[in-house]
């Protein structure tokens, strides 16, 4: 049985106060071409479907699009909420929907019942389990339910799973040890951590919420990561779909397919007239790309962000990495300032805030402006 693992579209989201829409319509658009290409028996969608728990209008009609082309596919679509969504408001409709094979999880309220899927080696057992915390699960345990570790034992020991058979868990929580990226909501102290071992008895664990794709210590728990870069932390990663073979009883073989997106996300660092160089940018897609870029020039470009933007179209960051930006100095306090001239107190607050002392031409220009100050008021 073949299926593909997805999950993290965060539909309507904005990065750096650029609307995603469009390129999620894209990436959409070529994974339903991965999806013709390996004709799976089925999709996984783990979690933060929705990047807001009121999505936009435009959002949920990129979202009903993209349900009604797996749905003309006729291929079972199993979907869980994560924790940016309302799990109330996704599943919406979810028994009427449930009808055209599109299986959307309520919020936890208690035992879940897997769906079935069926191949030569029989029956796939598909458990759908939401974004839990420990309290959502405490009203209905006699158990104590202190941490999400134990609020996920718990449902999953609350499944009676039966271990004869090929069991598949879709859930969006954050295993211990995997790595995080900067778009992700954090928790203080790493509470929201769950430990792997209270999912090892599933053939395939089909995870959500970390951006990045990876395995969790063993290959059969994994996630699929996002389907486009969020953060700059996300630059470098390669973007990709899950693709899930399941053979009889212990046999997974898991590949992936490359997603190439509408706009990349790329970091770039230099002088501004390094990287206003028609060499540096004119054999790259730096152009349409989503920028950030760091200046290392010493002295602050006037309006850069909207000289670059004549370039870089899609500059969403620019930052500066220079002497004032790297070092933190200490001024000494200002006991003995009758003493001191105009001057040096200048540069005092000078070096304060740019971390490096004035040049002789800019003391030069402070000493001119002072006399023709001083000289006005007398």
């Amino acid at each position: 049985m073949r299926l593909i693992h997805l999950s993290d579209l965060h539909i309507g989201k904005r990065v750096n106060d650029f609307s995603m829409l469009e390129d999620q319509k894209y990436i959409l658009g070529q994974i339903l071409r991965i999806i013709d290409k390996y004709n799976p028996d089925g999709v996984l969608i783990a979690g933060d479907v929705y990047d807001k728990a009121v999505p936009s209008a435009e959002a949920t009609v990129v979202l009903d699009s993209f349900l009604v082309e797996l749905a003309s596919r006729n291929l079972p679509t199993f979907i869980i909420g994560g924790n940016h969504d309302s799990q109330e408001r996704l599943s919406f409709g979810s028994r009427l929907i449930d009808k055209s094979g599109i299986y959307i999880s309520p919020a936890y309220c208690g035992k879940i019942m897997p769906h079935t899927l069926c191949d030569e080696y029989g029956e796939v057992n598909i458990y759908q389990l939401p974004f839990v915390k420990p309290i959502m699960v405490k009203h209905g345990s006699d158990k104590e339910i202190s941490s999400y570790t134990d609020a996920v034992k718990f449902v999953v020991d609350e499944m009676e799973i039966d271990k004869t058979k090929r069991n598949i868990l879709i859930s969006h929580q954050l295993v211990t040890g995997a790595e995080r990226s900067d778009s992700e909501e954090i928790s203080i102290g790493g509470t929201d951590n769950i430990d792997a071992s209270v999912l090892m008895d599933f053939d395939y664990v089909a995870l959500g919420h970390l951006h990045r794709p990876q395995g969790c210590g063993v290959d059969k728990i994994r996630y699929c990561g996002t389907p486009l870069k969020y953060s700059f932390s996300e630059a470098k990663d390669k973007k990709s779909v899950t693709i899930i073979d399941l053979g009889k009883k212990g046999e997974l073989n898991i590949t992936t397919e490359p997603l190439i997106p509408l706009h990349n996300m790329v970091e770039l660092k230099g002088t501004y007239n390094d990287l206003t160089k028609i060499d540096f940018y004119k054999d790259t897609t730096y152009q349409t790309d989503y920028v950030h870029i760091t200046l290392t020039d010493e002295e602050d470009v006037l309006d850069a962000i909207g000289k670059l933007r004549i370039i870089y179209k899609n500059l969403m960051k620019l930052d500066y990495d220079n002497t004032r930006t790297r070092k933190n100095l200490e001024i000494d306090g200002a006991s003995d300032v009758e003493k001191k001239t105009p001057l040096e107190i200048f540069e005092e607050l000078y070096t304060l805030q740019n971390n490096k002392g004035m040049t002789d031409e800019q003391k030069n220009l402070v000493t001119t402006l002072i006399e023709k100050i001083w000289g006005a008021e007398q």
